[in-house]
């Protein structure tokens, strides 16, 4: 029998999470997504479950659980960039409009730490804790590029366009991207035209309440 003890327990749960975020699996799904033995997918899917970490849904597939959001919401109190951006963020997704993301870097990706809908019916949503690629999209450009301005049009979805600006810490380094995101039709194929003043502004609002 296979040993589910030690770090290497924890790396195999981890992973059961990881295939979970994109929606409910029953068991036979959830060990071909993480390769795991059958035996080995089921007791710590359980084990999971006993946690909260993972609950079933009425079809009894495996879901995310509901300590998660306590879990995450504890995280993102404890980055004080959060707290310092949220007023600013929140102004500008009332002055622009559209739906407005804070990401910050997250290995070899970067992640949303702070999403403002758009109250537009008609809206591109980022889900707080969504983790995406760096290569494509205008936050990703600011993350590992360090322009003061980048723009991006249907790079990552149809349809979708957006426009970052860096938030500087005092060693002067990037350390998020304040990004503003929707429709083309209403950010144009010009995004940076239309709002980035706006986005700079915040960017920087955001840069120096941090330096306080």
């Amino acid at each position: 029998m296979e040993s589910v003890g030690g770090v290497g327990v924890l790396a195999k749960g981890v992973g059961i999470l990881d295939a979970l975020v994109d929606g409910p699996l029953d068991l036979a799904a959830l060990q071909a997504v993480t390769g795991l033995p059958r035996a080995t997918a089921h007791r710590l899917a359980v084990a999971l479950e006993g946690h909260g970490l993972i609950r079933r849904d009425g079809l009894g597939r495996f879901c995310l659980g509901l300590e998660l959001i306590r879990l995450g919401r504890a995280a993102a109190e404890a980055l004080p960039l959060t707290e310092v951006a949220t007023p600013h963020l929140a102004a500008l997704r009332d002055e622009t409009g559209e739906s407005v993301q804070l990401y910050v870097m997250d290995g070899d990706a970067r992640r949303c730490v702070v999403s403002l809908q758009s109250p537009h019916g008609l809206r591109w949503i980022v889900a707080e804790g969504a983790r995406l690629p760096l290569a494509v999209g205008s936050a990703g450009k600011v993350l590992v590029g360090g322009v003061e301005l980048a723009s991006s049009v249907e790079e990552r979805e149809p349809g979708v366009a957006s426009v970052s600006a860096p938030v500087i810490d005092r060693a002067g380094r990037v350390v998020a991207a304040v990004s503003v995101s929707g429709p083309v039709e209403r950010l144009s194929r010009e995004p940076a035209s239309r709002f980035g003043g706006a986005v700079q502004r915040a960017a920087r609002e955001i840069t120096h309440a941090l330096d306080r």
